[in-house]
């Protein structure tokens, strides 16, 4: 009896440890669904397809202190060695949301030849700014370092964001190996470097005609923009485009806001010649990633970019 309330002391300071920082639970496919089908009353809550010879292993830990594990689910073709990879981050207005929401997207494009990994990493209740960024690179290096685990080419990475993720995506491959949006502490073999960025209805600059980002983007930037104008600056991917930008796929819905900076960074990777596409889902709403028929849509995109740029 003795030795089982250890063991059960134990397990609870254990639980309670990866308890200690809060969760916003607003931002979920149901709520989202609640939302729109008046608007549209056609949708339905998509559901992935998962292939004969796919598997999936679920909270892989690619980070680990006293304080904090991180956590990925990987999504590959175990009959296959080197697959491409993508690395899959959640929106939810860097504050809400989970890497499940990204699961059916990820089913399906593993189903068409892909390595897929949807990344935890930390919201703006647990840290700010840059910490999630430093989290989706720490797991990037970590993939590399196992690449060989999860069938995944190391040298054909890459990084699809939606809404807030998309966000991120792109400003995780517009800063490729650039050390201030490294973690110095996290040790690994690999760099963080991606080879192309797939953006979902993310926006491309905080302060710019076309956002109307606030308070939102003011709790994750720790400040307004008149606090704080040099992290609405920094985290802003347009800020560091240039000629060594990955070639890069832009999906939106059909309101401006959440391509905001998009056209702006179209013209410096033109003066570079880096390869972009453009797709518009006509009337579509916002996390229209979640619903049938959008859904087909952005998988078809998203392959024959992935499929032009990788194969």
């Amino acid at each position: 009896m003795k030795r089982f309330l250890i063991v059960l002391l134990l397990f609870s300071k254990s639980i309670t440890a990866q308890s200690q920082y809060a969760i916003d639970t607003s931002y979920t496919v149901k709520s989202t669904y609640g939302k729109l089908i008046k608007k549209y009353p056609f949708i339905k809550i998509a559901q992935g397809n998962k292939a004969v010879n796919d598997t999936q292993i679920q909270n892989v830990v690619y980070y680990n202190d006293t304080k904090r594990m991180l956590h990925f689910d990987a999504f590959f073709n175990k009959d296959k060695k080197r697959n491409p990879g993508v690395i899959m981050i959640h929106g939810g207005g860097w504050r809400s949301g989970n890497k499940d929401q990204m699961k059916v997207l990820a089913q399906e494009i593993t189903s068409k030849g892909y390595s897929c990994f949807a990344i935890e990493y930390r919201l703006s209740l647990e840290a700010k700014y840059p910490q999630g960024v430093y989290d989706v690179k720490n797991a990037i290096k970590f993939i590399k370092d196992n690449a060989k685990r999860f069938h995944v080419d190391p040298d054909k990475i890459a990084v699809l964001g939606c809404s807030s993720g998309g966000q991120m995506a792109a400003l995780i491959g517009t800063t490729n190996e650039d050390l201030a949006f490294e973690d110095v502490q996290y040790k690994s073999k690999s760099s963080s470097k991606v080879h192309a960025i797939i953006d979902v209805d993310g926006i491309l600059a905080f302060k710019h005609p076309e956002s109307q980002e606030a308070e939102m983007a003011a709790f994750w930037l720790k400040g307004t923009y008149d606090e704080n104008p040099e992290n609405w600056k920094q985290a802003s991917a347009l800020s560091h485009a240039n000629k060594n930008t990955p070639p890069i796929l832009f999906i939106n819905s059909s309101f401006d806001r959440f391509h905001a900076g998009r056209d702006d960074m179209i013209a410096i990777l033109d003066q570079n010649k880096i390869y972009s596409e453009v797709k518009t889902i006509q009337d579509s709403p916002h996390s229209f990633w979640f619903f049938q028929p959008w859904l087909e849509q952005t998988v078809v995109y998203t392959t024959e970019f992935l499929d032009r740029i990788f194969k």
